[in-house]
């Protein structure tokens, strides 16, 4: 295996992380924002009222 084959192996990794302005970022952005909503939806129906009031906020 020659080393530019190794590199465009490692390149083709949909779910590796690189930092900086990467097209991975948007679906790792995705993915934080979808676990960030469904926890606070979670809260918000096991609690009986909101994320601020449940974290005592407001």
């Amino acid at each position: 295996m020659t080393s530019s084959t190794k590199g465009t192996s490692s390149s083709n990794d949909r779910n590796g992380w690189i930092w900086g302005f990467t097209p991975r970022a948007e679906s790792w952005n995705g993915r934080l924002a979808m676990l960030g909503f469904a926890s606070a939806l979670l809260i918000e129906v096991l609690s009986g009222q909101g994320v601020l009031h449940f974290w005592n906020l407001l």
